[in-house]
């Protein structure tokens, strides 16, 4: 599966370091590209590098929560559509973009950006870890 993170504004220390971690961890599982666009990138900006037949799913406050169980269920649903996953994270101001298939939210807080990209790179290898039945997920 190939997992595109579209994210607006650049990753600095610490983040960059916890990024370069889980995306090592993630090879053998995804292919992942990360995209890193300017802090000023509209949303049309955003969507023109969204795969075009990918999974859209745009991190939003208002986007509903799942626990990390159900994210690796929804995990596999994905895969088995056939379908590339991409996951698009707003800057400071947030976003909306119309091309997002959903909407998803680590919950009620706010969070940096940068930290919400960590999260979803950790997300995704908590997924894979608890399909596969290997430890990582007490």
């Amino acid at each position: 599966m190939r997992v595109t993170v579209v994210a607006v504004g650049r990753t600095r220390a610490p983040y960059a370091d916890d990024l370069a971690h889980y995306e090592k961890l993630l090879r053998p599982y995804v292919r992942l590209e990360q995209i890193e666009l300017r802090d000023d990138a509209d949303a049309e900006q955003v969507a023109r590098r969204v795969p075009d037949r990918a999974h859209c799913v745009l991190l939003a406050v208002d986007g509903p929560a799942r626990d990390s169980v159900t994210q690796a269920t929804w995990l596999e649903e994905r895969r088995q559509s056939g379908r590339d996953l991409c996951f698009v994270i707003g800057g400071a101001d947030g976003l909306e973009l119309d091309r997002a298939d959903e909407r998803v939210s680590f919950g009620p807080i706010t969070l940096p950006h940068q930290l919400a990209r960590v999260i979803v790179l950790e997300q995704l290898y908590r997924a894979h870890r608890i399909l596969r039945g290997e430890p990582y997920h007490h």
